[in-house]
């Protein structure tokens, strides 16, 4: 069953085109991520379905009935529709206990259930002004899932937390879409984030959709550079060391150029493939980076172990698809 239905939603300020028309659907349980770089419209498209951003075109529909904008409602927001920012915007100075006692719509005991799941039971007799970033992340979250939403936006929640804190935070959002079988959409810009939580990935790129895909299929089939970009190290091939490379997307145009990834570059003394030489070899802690100079390129692998040298002739080729 579909949730999240965006159609032809764009926004325009000042004559600048900050959101083109896009259009989208998002079925429930379903994890949706929206990516791009800083400026790509993401956290603008998620304040519309929000209902806090009004929209220049287009209409947003959750569970069948339309989001009114913030010059449609009295009050900003759509009932069943949680957003969670990078700043937890807590009252200042009060207990968390009250916070959250104000916010609540549910049963004592699915309270304290919640904030069991969401690792603050411990927190309730401290102020707000007395938790550290992470925790004050945590409690803004469990405030949201007091009023039982349906569908979670998440604007970058890991951003302002370092790695502990992130990885916390991280399973208890995953936690949320598992035991609460609450739908979660979430903006980021970092790989990590992305990556191993999304079933599918919406790309922006100023703000317009670039390419739509299951992780795998944006890591591996980018669509062009800025998409390779946003999720990880890539090589870009030119010319007939393409060619030699034995992709099997390979032509014969000298201007055509390969996006691999470095893992994807398999290493070996001889055999077909593109000639190279070892420029360096970088021990990076759970693999190690080999640079190679090809005839008109220079691609970087990675290999398990240092089983070569600078200045040794090896072979590269692009591993077979799995």
């Amino acid at each position: 069953m579909e949730l999240l239905r965006v159609s032809d939603i764009s926004l325009v300020e000042r004559e600048a085109t900050v959101v083109a028309p896009i259009s989208f659907g998002q079925p429930a349980h379903h994890k949706l991520a929206l990516a791009g770089e800083s400026g790509a419209g993401k956290s603008t498209l998620l304040q519309i379905i929000a209902g806090l951003v009004q929209p220049s075109t287009g209409e947003i529909r959750i569970a069948g009935e339309r989001v009114r904008g913030p010059h449609e409602a009295l009050v900003p927001g759509h009932p069943g529709v949680a957003y969670l920012s990078q700043k937890s915007d807590l009252p200042h100075s009060l207990r968390v206990e009250q916070v959250l006692r104000y916010a609540s719509k549910r049963p004592a005991a699915e309270a304290q259930a919640l904030y069991e799941l969401c690792r603050i039971d411990h927190l309730l007799a401290r102020r707000t002004d007395q938790l550290s970033g992470g925790e004050q992340q945590r409690v803004a979250l469990a405030r949201l899932l007091l009023g039982s939403p349906r569908l979670l936006l998440l604007d970058e929640p890991y951003s302002n937390l370092d790695r502990v804190h992130k990885r916390q935070l991280q399973a208890i959002i995953e936690e949320v879409g598992t035991r609460l079988g609450i739908t979660c959409l979430l903006v980021s810009h970092d790989a990590t984030d992305v990556l191993p939580w999304a079933d599918e990935v919406l790309v922006l790129r100023r703000g317009q959709l670039v390419q739509r895909g299951t992780p795998q299929q944006l890591y591996y089939q980018p669509a062009d550079e800025y998409v390779a970009a946003l999720f990880g190290d890539y090589n870009l091939v030119r010319g007939a060391d393409r060619l030699a490379l034995g992709s099997a997307e390979a032509s014969s145009a000298a201007e055509a150029t390969l996006l691999v990834r470095p893992e994807q570059l398999v290493l070996a003394g001889s055999g077909p493939g593109a000639p190279g030489t070892v420029r360096a070899v970088r021990f990076m802690g759970s693999y190690y980076e080999v640079e190679i100079q090809l005839p008109e390129n220079i691609v970087r692998a990675r290999a398990a172990t240092a089983a070569c040298a600078p200045g040794d002739a090896v072979v590269i080729s692009v591993a077979a698809a799995q």
